[in-house]
């Protein structure tokens, strides 16, 4: 069964661009979240083996929105999606329960890597 992989980011730009990603390697879509509020909703409702957290978004951020996560689910695997020079909130992220992280822009190679390494700790 394919893994299930929430989207989260603010631009609809990035989130199609990990879908046709991570589509292209097999993996399945289940939801995206424009924010950390709609992430968290999601986490709950969907259920997803995987979810990519945008660090900075609108409304509530990629931060919060892993602390909730964790809250809910502390066995809950994330990645985080971050722009260059934001690696003192990636460290944040990753105290905060993130398993990993990805830069932007996305390299194809980065993103499956990443979330293989994922999978690879289900095992």
């Amino acid at each position: 069964m394919a893994t299930r992989i929430l989207i989260v980011d603010d631009a609809s730009f990035m989130r199609m661009m990990l879908r046709n990603i991570l589509n292209s390697h097999g993996y399945q879509i289940v939801g995206e979240a424009e924010n950390g509020f709609k992430a968290v909703s999601a986490f709950e409702e969907l259920k997803p083996d995987i979810v990519l957290v945008d660090l900075i978004m609108p409304e509530m951020g990629g931060i919060e929105a892993v602390k909730k996560i964790m809250d809910m689910d502390p066995q809950a695997r994330i990645i985080i999606c971050s722009a260059m020079g934001q690696q003192a909130l990636v460290v944040e992220a990753m105290q905060a329960g993130a398993r990993d992280f990805i830069i932007k822009p996305f390299q194809p190679t980065s993103v499956i890597e990443a979330v293989q390494k994922l999978e690879r700790e289900e095992e």
